[in-house]
């Protein structure tokens, strides 16, 4: 059993930043696995950031340049670093282990507002 505690999460003028964490408990096989997932209001949850096994990142074409992925595998964290942030930013972020049957955290959620 794998369980995801993300944290970080809050209110945020546009501009602003906010780094999110999110802890996994339980036997996964690599940090390498996780990624951040985010589902706004009306919206499809869509993967932001992930470990890639070629040039160690895939981001989300909205957020590329913004978002940096890091990990600290010693601690079984992963971290969403998100600078910029956008009013389109906003949405409920999920921390996710890619392997089957695949688990989520309870969500995280990162307001912007003027």
């Amino acid at each position: 059993q794998v369980t995801l505690m993300e944290s970080g999460g809050g209110l945020v003028q546009p501009g602003g930043s906010l780094t999110l964490s999110c802890a996994a408990s339980g036997s996964i096989p690599s940090i390498y696995v996780m990624d951040w997932y985010r589902q706004a209001p009306g919206k499809e949850r869509e993967l932001v950031a992930a470990f890639s096994k070629g040039d160690g990142m895939w981001y989300l074409s909205d957020v590329k340049g913004r978002f940096t992925l890091s990990e600290d595998n010693a601690k079984s964290m992963v971290y969403l670093q998100m600078n910029s942030l956008k009013l389109e930013d906003a949405a409920v972020y999920y921390c996710h282990v890619n392997v089957f049957p695949g688990y989520w955290g309870q969500g995280t959620q990162v307001t912007a507002s003027s």
